[in-house]
């Protein structure tokens, strides 16, 4: 793999980075350990600027080329937040923190783009500035959102902004993806049937909210099969259902449904919250009873912008010798928020025939780190090139 030397160099400094992050996983804003041994490892580097507290605990750090004839700024992204998982790999640097582990790899995401900055920092080889961004809160969060509302974009002058994700199944340090809509919105719901419970030997005299609620669980899979496009992209899933009552005699007084809907088009967002309300509310009333809908938006639709996208596979192709075409991907990723504000690109990077995301068995892959440093590297020097 023509990866670059510095980072064979730096391979296992960089993995010792990444598995100190492991053994202490934060979650969602509570990444202060972590900005704050990502922001000194940035001013030991010699950063030309390291802020710290954007969007809570996001870092961020400035570093100039040799030269500035240019006047461009792009940015590039790492997330570092973990997931509330009882970790089960039982691994040697195994996460400290009980209930919570690096189940989605950023703990890699943040070790490499801090070893791209150590390279960054060290030659300089570019014209222009980058900004490297270190985002709290991607597992359900929004950090990437609250960056942004802190003037991110606007304070540093970024015009392009790009991200990486590890992705298990891809071989190592690998490359893969795809222009326009590529992570899918996140929306979630909750519905609660209102019925009037009583004694199980008495039917009759209640209006079953877990009969309604089944029902209700059935009819919300006609938005995919019978109201939506067959060619769009949409998935409806109830993840949750909870009643009322927990005794085998006892008809509760209400049920609780939890879930999310997935879609990559504006317009199949639209139908399906309107169609999830109307089938909820009006299958509760036919059964006598009463239904609640709460539907929020969460992460909007990631979407690569074309030209940006190119440049990415050019830095995957210069790394690895090839960047392959990305599935399409019904998870959601809060780089979006970013991709709303800038024109960027996110890319896949290789982890191997390893757990899946979020697992409780998932590792990073400590071999795909030369990869990934040498894909910012080369982003910034192709997109910044110093002449």
């Amino acid at each position: 793999m023509p990866v670059k030397n510095r980072f064979a160099e730096l391979h296992e400094e960089i993995t010792a980075w990444r598995r100190d992050l492991h053994q202490h996983p934060e979650i969602l804003y509570e990444t202060h350990r972590t900005a704050a041994f990502v922001a000194e490892k940035l001013r030991d580097f010699g950063c030309d600027e390291v802020t710290e507290g954007i969007g809570r605990t996001g870092v961020v750090g400035v570093i100039r080329g040799k030269a500035n004839g240019s006047g461009r700024t792009i940015g590039l992204r790492a997330d570092m937040d973990a997931l509330p998982i009882q970790e089960a790999t039982g691994l040697d640097y195994a996460s400290k923190t009980e209930g919570a582990m690096h189940a989605c790899g950023h703990d890699g995401h943040t070790a490499m783009l801090l070893g791209a900055a150590k390279y960054l920092c060290e030659t300089r080889n570019f014209d222009g500035t980058c900004v490297v961004i270190f985002q709290p809160a991607e597992e359900g969060g929004g950090g990437g959102r609250e960056m942004c509302d802190d003037g991110l974009m606007e304070r540093w002058a970024i015009e392009e902004v790009y991200g990486m994700h590890n992705w298990p199944g891809v071989p190592v340090g690998a490359f893969q993806i795809r222009p326009g809509p590529f992570f899918a919105a996140t929306d979630v719901f909750d519905i609660v049937i209102e019925g009037r419970g009583g004694h199980a030997a008495k039917p009759h005299e209640t209006v079953d909210p877990t009969v309604t609620a089944a029902q209700v669980v059935t009819a919300l899979q006609s938005i995919a099969a019978r109201n939506a496009d067959p060619t769009g992209q949409i998935v409806v899933s109830v993840t949750s259902f909870q009643t009322s009552s927990t005794a085998f005699n006892v008809i509760p007084q209400r049920v609780t449904l939890r879930g999310t809907v997935r879609t990559l088009a504006p317009e199949m967002r639209d139908l399906a919250e309107t169609r999830l309300t109307e089938i909820a509310t009006h299958t509760a009333r036919a059964f006598g009873a009463e239904a609640r809908v709460d539907y929020q938006r969460n992460y909007p639709v990631m979407v690569n912008a074309e030209t940006e996208t190119d440049h990415a596979a050019a830095a995957g192709r210069a790394v690895a010798g090839d960047c392959a075409e990305a599935p399409l991907i019904m998870g959601g990723e809060d780089f979006a928020f970013m991709l709303e504000e800038r024109p960027g690109a996110y890319i896949l990077v290789g982890n191997g025939e390893t757990a899946a995301v979020h697992h409780p068995e998932y590792d990073f892959n400590d071999a795909a780190i030369p990869a990934g440093c040498s894909f910012w590297a080369e982003i910034v020097e192709q997109r910044l090139p110093a002449g």
